[in-house]
């Protein structure tokens, strides 16, 4: 691989260069002469460090992987002399993890892993508008003298939204995120949410399956597409059941067969069921009930106890990297949620409409 500007390391060439629609590029590569076809998620995986494939994946998802000046999917078969850029949608800022001290919930640790349980509120890592004060930041001061947080080879194994609350695995050595890593990418690992959506449902389980990628129309959310429609949309599929009705919702347990960011808020909203509370998917809407005065307060009190997507990771399963060990984890619902639950088990509708 020969780097585009002289004196560039091998990993690429780092530049802040503003694109058109405000585009920045950050890496550049040009592939050698003899490359032979191969995707270019592995390819630029291979030869640009501290990048994952998943990353790479990630950026092709959201368009902003090129190659020539066009944006292409991560299956795209390098070729000899082939520019490869990856753009940033915003401004380059340094990402460098510095340890803080804040309280961490940890469920399970020991020398190759730990399991946290995330509160609702805490973003999981830095970000666009999230530079500090995110989960990593908290769990370089807790490792800071075991491990390097801004090392791209230890680290989250996966994640969960800001206003999700529940549990996540965290990887301490090299070892084990490659072997966590490959359990998420096969879907072997168990993970269950409990979720308050709108609506009844006349079943009482089902699954959902419908391949998701970035909206093109909103680069934050995300939406169901054909794969002939977007080749970059990524299988998902959800395994929901119903665990309590009430009048207008219902409390009910995912399983992820898939793990897409968005994807039971986006399953659910695909089925008429959005999520609690969801102002992204349209779940801060009363969907729901007769909307009287006394009912759209009633709503309103719901949304202050509980202000965010009624979501929870409640239990986490894999098998331990190096001991083979099979681990599960649980973790019981937050307050938020409880009282939210609360409020709807104790609705009387005779005394609101």
């Amino acid at each position: 691989m020969t780097p585009v500007s002289v004196g560039a390391a091998e990993r690429g060439v780092e530049s802040n260069c503003m694109m058109e629609d405000e585009l920045y590029e950050r890496m550049r590569l040009e592939v050698d002469k003899g490359q032979s076809p191969l995707r270019i998620d592995k390819y630029v995986s291979e030869h640009m460090s501290g990048t994952s494939r998943n990353r790479i994946q990630l950026a092709a998802e959201a368009g902003l992987l090129w190659v020539n000046g066009k944006s292409v999917s991560s299956s795209y078969k390098v070729k000899p002399l082939d520019t490869i850029q990856i753009l940033l949608d915003h401004e380059p800022h340094d990402c460098t993890i510095t340890p803080e001290d804040m309280p961490l919930d940890i469920v399970y640790e020991d020398e190759d892993l730990l399991v946290v349980n995330k509160p609702a509120g805490l973003v999981v890592h830095p970000g666009h508008g999230n530079w500090e004060h995110t989960l990593l930041h908290g769990l370089a001061g807790r490792l800071c003298s075991e491990i390097d947080m801004n090392d791209p080879s230890i680290g989250l194994c996966h994640r969960i939204d800001k206003d999700t609350s529940g549990l996540l695995v965290v990887a301490k050595t090299a070892e084990a995120k490659s072997a966590l890593g490959q359990q998420f990418f096969e879907h072997t690992t168990e993970r269950s949410y409990q979720a308050l959506v709108w609506g009844s449902f006349k079943e009482d389980e089902g699954t959902i399956e419908g391949a998701l990628a970035r909206d093109d129309r909103d680069r934050t959310s995300y939406r169901i597409y054909d794969l002939s429609e977007n080749p970059n949309a990524k299988e998902a599929i959800t395994h929901y059941k119903v665990l309590e009705r009430f009048l207008y919702v219902t409390l009910v347990e995912c399983r992820l067969e898939t793990g897409r960011t968005h994807q039971i808020r986006v399953h659910m909203k695909s089925i008429g069921h959005p999520l609690f509370g969801d102002e992204k998917y349209g779940g801060m809407e009363i969907l729901k009930g007769v909307k009287t005065q006394k009912y759209q307060q009633f709503i309103h009190n719901c949304f202050e106890v509980c202000p965010r997507q009624a979501l929870h990771a409640r239990s986490l399963g894999f098998v331990h990297p190096r001991t083979g060990e099979r681990m599960y984890f649980e973790a019981e619902m937050p307050e938020d949620m409880n009282n939210l639950l609360e409020k709807w088990r104790n609705y009387e509708p005779n005394t609101l409409v």
